[in-house]
């Protein structure tokens, strides 16, 4: 399945801005061959805008949910989209999955929430594996700081994960994320891994791009500079059934041995 990484930070604050650059966005992705877009972490608003955050939140099936449904089934593309979930009075740093007909598959909150700003904002998740079947591939969600911890994605990949999508909003100075963890634990977990990532000055924070497509070979199919822009890497599920063949870490694992790590 071919998969576009759309690396931008949209227009903070703006959501009806950020449809249009999502939309803009999928039509290119559409008519390049991809079968799923993925934008990065807290997309629909910007991350840095403070208050605004519980002021733009909109429940699962809000207003916005609902315009990128209809962009995707506009254009016959799945999105994956990070965006303010509000439950009642609770704020959740979540990404949805959206089929390219427009049905909501999946809705993901991320469980470990990186410093002060996000546990300022946010209150985590508590579910770490959430999964949805698309295109004959087995999708996961994660959000950014969750991808560094190694249990998360180990656990994804024993629930049978081909392809985790981990919308982010990674920063200066810990670029090596996206340059090495991100491919070792593709590689180390038998998985393809789309780490897709903002840009620029935003607030405090100063986002790095260099968003990937990180095959089980731990190669990089795609990978973006430091500016905005959409890339596209393969999925290929023939080459990671072969990989995992190759290299078959989950059949190796002798569980018995860490029982202390939990």
């Amino acid at each position: 399945m071919r998969t576009a990484l759309l690396q931008s930070s949209g227009r903070p604050g703006s959501v009806v801005e950020n449809l249009k650059v999502l939309d803009e966005a999928a039509g290119r992705a559409a008519a390049a061959g991809a079968g799923l877009l993925v934008a990065p972490e807290m997309f629909l608003t910007g991350y840095a805008i403070g208050a605004d955050v519980h002021r733009l939140a909109e429940p699962a099936d809000g207003d916005s949910a609902d315009a990128v449904a209809e962009i995707a089934a506009r254009h016959g593309v799945a999105i994956v989209y990070g965006y303010p979930e509000r439950v009642g009075e609770t704020v959740f740093n979540s990404a949805q999955l959206v089929h390219s007909d427009g049905t909501r598959l999946a809705d993901y909150r991320k469980t470990h929430l990186f410093g002060r700003f996000e546990q300022e904002w946010f209150t985590p998740g508590d579910e770490p594996v959430v999964q949805a079947e698309l295109g004959g591939l087995r999708i996961g969600l994660m959000i950014c700081y969750d991808v560094e911890f190694p249990e998360n994605v180990r656990a994804h990949a024993l629930a049978g994960t081909d392809l985790l999508v981990v919308p982010t909003a990674q920063m200066h100075p810990f670029q090596f994320v996206a340059e090495s963890v991100v491919p070792v634990r593709a590689f180390e977990n038998q998985m393809y891994v789309a780490y897709v990532n903002r840009v620029g000055a935003e607030g405090e924070f100063e986002f790095v791009g260099l968003s990937t497509l990180a095959g089980p070979d731990g190669g990089a199919r795609a990978r973006a500079g430091r500016g905005e822009e959409l890339v596209l890497g393969d999925v290929d599920p023939a080459f990671l059934a072969a990989s995992r063949e190759e290299n078959p870490y989950l059949k190796d694992r002798r569980p018995g041995l860490y029982g202390s790590l939990i």
